[in-house]
């Protein structure tokens, strides 16, 4: 399987994706704000990343709004906050076969290069 969970509205996945040269017939897109993430699409994503805090935005905008960067949050919290609001999940995530490749370090997107090559 080959699937990346996006916003189209983010810049920084555009210029990943063309980075990349991810096309749709090799990858299942689903922009994560016109299509949300299921439950078991993110228990999939805990699976092969180990935890759903890993999966987790700690930057998006209302991390800091809803006041939960004061509270100790658990792995049931950062399960429910990522399904309430796209918004948390870090972004993008990139699934090729069983390796998952979550966020938009430069580490990240080489170690994407160095599989799909």
């Amino acid at each position: 399987m080959k699937k990346i969970y996006y916003l189209s509205s983010c810049s920084t996945c555009t210029r990943i994706i063309n980075e990349l040269g991810l096309k749709a017939k090799h990858f299942d897109f689903q922009d994560i704000k016109s299509e949300k993430i299921t439950v078991a699409q993110l228990t999939e994503m805990k699976k092969l990343a180990g935890s759903y805090e890993s999966l987790f935005s700690k930057v998006a905008i209302k991390y800091r709004a809803l006041g939960l960067n004061t509270k100790s949050l658990k792995e049931d919290d950062f399960k429910s906050y990522i399904l309430q609001e796209y918004t948390f999940l870090k972004r993008p995530v990139i699934i090729v076969n069983d390796k998952i490749f979550i966020g938009n370090s430069k580490n990240t997107i080489a170690a994407v290069k160095a599989i799909l090559q």
